[in-house]
């Protein structure tokens, strides 16, 4: 049977495990509600899909089981899955789209690397997404395509199927032309992106970044730059952004442009922040702390991240501020991005070094400055240490949302703590009463983390009551109907 809506995303929305020697498909249960929350929308349609890919030895392989049928508390859906061989993987993405499309995305130039893409190997691959797509979506099916490794689908997908409404989502930052149009194949991406319905982007800045570059490539007419939603307009937000136009007209096809932040599932979250096996942990965290402070740091092993420059700054307050030692520690979780990746092996290596040290000059027998996590924490631990935490410090250089502050805020509904946020976040626009910080800054670092310290009670629960209510009204529910209700026509939104 046809689907009415085909969601097509990198990951399979299920964890395969193996149990009494067989692969049973367990249901994932993201605590971010990404996942969730887009198979959440099969309930309002007859029949619903998912495309995916899956390793597999040979594009061949006979075994190979190409459709699944799945039927979870989401009700029945199936589930296209691609076999792709190692080899191409590893062009597809760990070449292709993080060595040529990440470092773009997040502005860092001297990171790109053209030379090693496979071009067509990047193109075989989005095709063999579309045209699943376009085989299980029923006429007239709303495709929802997933993030910039799959660029090349929608276009390839209004080719096989003119008939479907075809929306797309931007999770990263999407750069100005001047950043953008390094890539040699910035023509192919951006018309396949116009050939979208909707084209949808966390904050409203990559929202004008895109309508920017669409303008700079291509002969279009652009709707008029409308005021943005004021609760996305904040002071002295590197990324705040006043007017964008909100609709792209390419070749007599319109493209609704929009700006929707990805969010949390907040009643999910505060479930697990009050539950008493979190509350009792977070007091043994407490008791182990003592009379010091705790700062909580949560992000991957990504030059994008800024880990190193963010250690450098607790080493100059500790320097620059004796009081605090034996006071302050540093708990600063950096999880490995991807361990076959040269680049990231050496950041790991950078944050390892520096984390030595600073607790080689300032530690003693009774006193260790920076306790350094390299593996991924299970999210019940990480919320009783949200929990716990008197400073969250999250300050990448770059970074299209982050989830981490808002899981933060999510968790912290005794209304104490303090954020410190990079205003180069895109969760800056929206919570705009953490403490903002310039990580290109080292007096803006410092003089964020000592007022973080230094917060009173009252100003806390100041801040977080306004963070508490932005990320309640953005949540991940509300993101995902915003960008469905951005389909227009007799169909109507889902």
């Amino acid at each position: 049977m046809p689907s009415d809506l085909v969601i097509v995303y990198h990951r399979q929305p299920y964890e395969e495990v193996e149990e009494n020697g067989k692969i049973v498909f367990k249901e994932n249960k993201s605590p971010n509600g990404i996942v969730p929350t887009l198979k959440s929308f099969f309930g309002r349609v007859d029949k619903g899909a998912w495309v995916a890919w899956k390793l597999s030895s040979t594009p061949a392989e006979p075994d190979f089981e190409r459709v699944v049928e799945i039927e979870d508390s989401f009700g029945k859906y199936s589930v296209s899955r691609l076999p792709l061989t190692e080899a191409q993987v590893k062009s597809f993405y760990h070449v292709t789209s993080k060595e040529a499309f990440w470092p773009i995305l997040h502005s860092f130039k001297e990171k790109y690397d053209y030379d090693p893409v496979d071009w067509p190997t990047f193109r075989e691959v989005n095709w063999a997404f579309a045209e699943a797509a376009a085989n299980e979506a029923a006429q007239g099916a709303v495709v929802w395509v997933h993030d910039y490794n799959l660029w090349l689908v929608p276009g390839y997908l209004r080719k096989l199927r003119p008939d479907l409404r075809i929306s797309f989502f931007h999770h990263t930052p999407f750069p100005s032309a001047d950043m953008f149009n390094v890539l040699p194949w910035r023509r192919e991406i951006v018309e396949s992106l116009l050939a979208a319905d909707v084209v949808g982007f966390h904050i409203p800045r990559y929202a004008a970044n895109f309508v920017g570059v669409a303008e700079s490539l291509f002969t279009v007419e652009t709707g008029p730059r409308e005021d943005v939603n004021p609760d996305f307009v904040k002071e002295h937000v590197a990324l705040s952004e006043r007017r964008v136009a909100q609709q792209i007209t390419y070749q007599g096809h319109k493209v609704q442009v929009q700006a929707s932040p990805v969010g949390v599932d907040v009643d999910y979250i505060e479930g697990k922040a009050s539950a008493d096996e979190t509350q009792a942990k977070a007091r043994e965290i407490r008791e182990e702390i003592g009379e010091g402070a705790m700062i909580l740091s949560v992000g991957r092993t990504d030059y994008t991240k800024g880990g190193t420059d963010q250690l450098m700054s607790f080493e100059r307050v500790l320097d620059e501020n004796p009081h605090l030692h034996g006071k302050v520690r540093l708990m600063h979780v950096s999880v490995s991005a991807n361990r076959n990746m040269t680049v990231y092996e050496g950041i790991q290596n950078e944050i390892e070094a520096t984390v030595g040290r600073i607790n080689g000059r300032f530690g003693t027998f009774d006193w260790t400055p920076v306790t350094l996590i390299s593996r991924a924490i299970p999210f019940d631990d990480l919320v009783a240490y949200y929990r716990a935490t008197d400073v969250a410090w999250i300050t990448p250089l770059a970074d299209g949302m982050n989830l981490v502050a808002k899981e933060f805020a999510a968790c912290r509904t005794d209304n104490r703590g303090a954020l410190v946020l990079s205003e180069f976040a895109g969760a800056a626009v929206e919570m705009g009463s953490a403490i903002l910080a310039n990580p290109f800054s080292h007096k803006s670092m410092d003089r964020a983390l000592l007022q973080a310290l230094d917060m009173s009670e009252a100003e806390q629960e100041d801040r977080m009551k306004h963070m508490r209510e932005t990320i309640r009204k953005y949540d991940i529910k509300a993101w995902a109907e915003d960008q469905m209700a951005g389909f227009s026509g007799e169909d109507g939104p889902l």
